[in-house]
């Protein structure tokens, strides 16, 4: 019988390899239990990428219009929030002032003139928010403050009434003022600093987008703050003296803002039929994500347990590979003789 032997070098070699092999075994058998993916991934798709490919480009796009979905909510939410503070401070001034007509009681006129002017930088603020570093409602033009301070639109309309000495010539005045197309001089020119143009539409999925065109200009918004200015400009002395005038106005005020309240409510229901839209789109997104993962897991997914059990005899190995080694370290000729 022959017997083939190697040399102490060569089984040193062996084993060192032997011992090099079963890490990189280990390694890679570690790396799928943590991340349930498998290593060769040529192997797992049979050389052929063309599905996986497809699949994590979806997924990339996907992830982008996470971020146009998500930015689209802030966007809505926070608007709807304005919108709802806007809708909130006229209606606490409409009814009051069509009761202090009622009475002509001119403090109470005198009062509410006071709390108009207020109302209107308050509601000049909620309109000029800003969203993501971008003003909302300016159009096009997100760098710039939609509307220009409530002092402005009230020296402007100063100027616009200067003329008018009756009740009725006032009143049309500011309506004219807020109603004035473009070069005309009036909202357009002088309080409205966004562009004509509206928002960008936010994509929301493949062939899907919502378009955010609200701007500060919108004739509905415009009706809104019509009621309060004209309150407001009671507390610069308009018709100063003049009592039973001045409960007029307040009259005429409270009736516009009272008459601007439906189409807020309108604007309001359109912007959260948006909000519905994006919310659909988001959950649409995450499902088709959902699914994508499946499907790459499905391609090249490891299975746990088979991969923890590769891995345990691995280490059961490496384990017999040591004690073998030490015991072949610890042999001597001295021992043999």
């Amino acid at each position: 019988m022959n017997f083939t032997s190697i040399g102490d070098l060569a089984m040193g070699l062996q084993m060192r390899q032997q011992n090099q092999q079963l890490k990189e075994h280990l390694t890679r058998l570690s790396s799928e239990v943590i991340s349930g993916v498998r290593q060769d991934v040529g192997a797992a798709v049979s050389g052929d990428f063309a599905a996986l490919s497809g699949i994590e480009r979806g997924l990339r796009t996907l992830e982008a219009y996470k971020l146009s979905t998500g930015e689209a909510a802030l966007f809505t939410g926070t608007l709807q929030t304005a919108l709802g503070q806007v809708a909130e401070m006229g209606a606490g001034l409409g009814v009051p002032l069509l009761a202090a007509a009622t009475t002509a009681n001119p403090v109470q006129v005198d009062t509410l003139a006071y709390t108009a002017r207020q109302k209107l930088g308050a509601m000049v603020g909620a309109l000029n928010l800003r969203v993501a570093d971008r003003y909302a409602l300016s159009g096009a033009a997100t760098d710039t403050p939609p509307l220009a301070g409530a002092g402005t639109i009230l020296s402007a309309l100063q100027g616009a009434v200067a003329g008018a000495s009756t009740v009725s010539d006032i009143a049309d005045a500011v309506a004219d003022w807020f109603d004035a197309p473009a070069g005309g001089g009036g909202f357009l020119d002088v309080a409205y600093q966004g562009a004509a143009a509206g928002l960008s539409p936010f994509l929301l999925g493949e062939g899907d987008s919502a378009e955010l065109a609200l701007t500060a200009a919108d004739p509905r918004l415009r009706a809104a703050l019509a009621g309060v200015a004209l309150a407001a400009l009671l507390d610069d002395g308009l018709l100063g003296g003049d009592t039973l005038a001045r409960g007029q106005i307040a009259e005429r005020a409270g009736t516009w803002i009272l008459n601007a309240e439906p189409g807020l409510t309108a604007l309001r229901a359109e912007l959260g039929t948006t909000e519905a839209r994006i919310d659909e789109a988001a959950t649409r997104n995450s499902a088709e994500v959902a699914a994508l993962k499946i499907a790459r897991n499905t391609l090249i997914g490891a299975d746990p347990y088979e991969s923890a059990a590769e891995l345990e005899a691995v280490q059961s190995q490496l384990e017999t590979l040591y004690t073998l080694t030490a015991r072949v370290a610890q042999l001597s000729l001295a021992d043999y003789l």
